[in-house]
């Protein structure tokens, strides 16, 4: 059996879900609503986990859309992410996701969760990225006052540290452990991970995907997320699936930038960049797609890069704003804080911030060569007056001179939100052994799960992250309850709609 000795408390629930993010929460209300017995085990002393700061999630075919004529089906959306995977990812779970996600968005909706309009995560793309009012976060504190209405027991600061198995049998319950040190067994007919990944596990950051967290790679956020429920279904026999997938975000300076700050929004424009050696690499316009972005840092030397603005820029910036972040600096927000910020920054010694009233003093404060650094600018600038990119083909709209001091750098390195896969499920989110057999009582949601992505995480289906939490969660509760999944359901409603 894989569990722990001296059980100091013995408990019996109908599921016990381990995890308190998104794909926790919509599990344990999905089973409260049908009637099932839940308690929630979390970590941390708080529920959401990454949730909290997620901007919006993803859906085709919701209610929202059609009454705004915005057309997005579900064949589209299922082609979209697996032409993008180039069909490596789980065709049956995908489907199975993107089935469910209109009708998410309307059970969120019941359950009083507030949106804004759809959108799109980037200039013309898809209006598929439904934001919420409020973040995450709020989405969460409603859907957790919903399910301790409906009789859901929380568990905070308790870890699962092992799984209840006879060999070849079912799963039949937790092992866990509180704050106190306390071990407590609860037995389950079911068992329910959903424990966000490992994205602060520096040794399996480090086996799984070579990178070297908090030296070349930086998580955004600190979520507890040490990879405890991959681990406990490998021990009880789960196959691996997804484990070396990162969802990259766009780059930043470790450690400097809040989300309110203006700095955000400018570290997320395409200027000048170039990697340690002084030179250019890429069409910075990628920014608009941060896991372009990340595939592209680890490829240079450090897996880091300076981006480069000029007084010009600035003043642009201040007054005009520039192409979005996200829900968090949206498109043409003035930066009029930026300049007081980077001086607050430098005045302290900040490590990724530079400022100089040369080009030739600015790569000094970079450490990178003068010469070469020059070269680059040099280079640049001539494309900028011609108006056409020779080296990386980048929209003439970019294409800005570094010319009117003082110049500006941010050191940016790797980031990223979460990891994106581990344990291998089916299109109802059983967790599947290595002969791909179900091993019976066992789930997996989120980040917990592999099959979603193949090797990178999609932006153009913006919010799929927290889409693939919240409707896996879903059907991984509709699946203990012994509700089928049709698919139909929805869509009937919305031919009714139309």
């Amino acid at each position: 059996m894989y569990f722990l000795g001296g059980v100091t408390l013995m408990v019996k629930w109908d599921v016990v879900v381990i995890g308190c993010g998104g794909g926790g929460i919509a599990a344990a209300l999905t089973l409260a609503r049908g009637g099932a017995k839940v308690i929630v085990l979390e970590k941390a002393s708080y529920p959401g986990g990454s949730t909290n700061f997620v901007e919006g999630t993803y859906a085709v075919e919701s209610k929202m859309q059609l009454k705004r004529n915005i057309k997005a089906t579900c064949d589209e959306g299922f082609k979209e992410l697996m032409n993008y995977s180039h069909w490596k990812a789980n065709a049956a779970l995908v489907r199975a996701i993107v089935n469910k996600s209109g009708d998410t968005i309307d059970w969120l909706q019941k359950e009083g969760v507030s949106f804004a309009e759809p959108t799109a995560d980037f200039l013309g793309g898809p209006r598929v990225w439904h934001l919420f009012k409020g973040f995450g976060k709020e989405m969460i504190r409603v859907l957790v006052a919903n399910a301790k209405k409906k009789g859901v027991k929380f568990l905070y600061e308790t870890t699962a540290r092992g799984l209840l198995r006879e060999v070849g049998g079912p799963v039949t319950g937790v092992v866990g452990e509180d704050k106190e040190g306390r071990q407590i067994q609860i037995e389950g007919k079911a068992i329910i991970i959903a424990t966000g990944g490992f994205a602060n596990n520096k040794d399996w950051i480090k086996r799984y995907t070579g990178f070297d967290l908090d030296e070349n790679l930086f998580a955004v956020g600190r979520y507890h997320k040490t990879g405890d429920g991959i681990r406990m279904a490998w021990e009880a026999g789960a196959a691996e699936e997804g484990i070396g997938v990162l969802l990259f975000n766009f780059g930043m300076p470790p450690g400097t930038i809040r989300p309110q700050d203006h700095m955000l929004g400018a570290v997320g424009q395409p200027t000048l960049w170039v990697n340690q050696q002084g030179t250019r690499f890429c069409d910075e316009a990628v920014i608009e797609d941060m896991i372009h972005v990340g595939n592209i840092l680890s490829r240079q030397p450090g897996r880091y890069c300076f981006r480069i603005f000029d007084k010009d820029m600035r003043r642009h910036w201040a007054k005009h704003g520039g192409i979005g972040v996200g829900n968090y600096c949206p498109p043409r927000t003035p930066l009029t804080n930026l300049d007081t910020e980077m001086r607050a920054l430098i005045s302290k010694g900040n490590p990724y911030v530079f400022v100089a009233d040369a080009l030739d003093a600015l790569a000094d404060e970079m450490g990178i060569d003068q010469a070469m650094f020059m070269k680059t600018v040099e280079v640049y600038n001539r494309f900028c007056d011609k108006g056409h990119d020779d080296s990386f083909a980048k929209d003439p709209a970019h294409l800005q001179p570094v010319r009117t001091p003082p110049f500006y750098a941010f050191k940016c390195y790797t980031d990223f939100l979460c990891t994106l896969g581990g344990i291998r499920i089916n299109e109802n989110t059983e967790v599947l052994d290595k002969n791909n057999k179900e091993i019976p009582g066992l789930y997996a949601t989120g980040c917990d799960a592999g099959g979603m992505y193949g090797d990178s995480y999609d932006i153009t289906a913006s919010g799929i992250g927290s889409a693939f939490a919240l409707n896996s969660g879903r059907i991984a509760g509709e699946r203990v309850l012994g509700i089928e999944r049709t698919g139909t359901e929805h869509k009937n409603e919305i031919e009714e709609m139309g």
